[in-house]
């Protein structure tokens, strides 16, 4: 059984945002992938469309979260499913740091408005 420690995580930081990877491929992980990300106050995150499903769970905070137009408040405790194909948007309008849990399959990829396709390395 793989146990990957919190000193074994890998960090990532993209679009104003921390993203600490647990399990890849790297750590053990053969399906899934999972990240804990941290939204600090007063950042908005690119629209983007993804094509994998993508659960994500707050685990501290409040954030705005927009999944094919429709927004919600996302309080902690709340999950969030994200399917195949949906254009998200991730906005912090707080003054504390948001802090979530992310899980999705290996081979997540995003496509920003403009076309540009980000394959996040945390997304194994």
């Amino acid at each position: 059984m793989p146990v990957v420690r919190s000193s074994q995580a890998v960090v990532h930081e993209m679009h104003g945002a921390r993203f600490v990877s647990y399990a890849t491929p790297l750590t053990g992980s053969k399906e899934l992938c999972a990240w804990r990300g941290e939204i600090p106050a007063g950042t908005k995150a690119p629209t983007h469309t993804v094509n994998r499903e993508e659960i994500f769970h707050l685990l501290q905070g409040e954030l705005l979260i927009t999944v094919d137009g429709r927004t919600d408040r996302v309080l902690a405790g709340d999950t969030v499913i994200v399917n195949p194909g949906a254009t998200l948007t991730i906005e912090n309008p707080t003054g504390h740091t948001a802090v979530s849990w992310v899980t999705t399959s290996l081979g997540l990829e995003a496509e920003l408005a403009d076309g540009t396709r980000i394959t996040p390395p945390w997304a194994g």
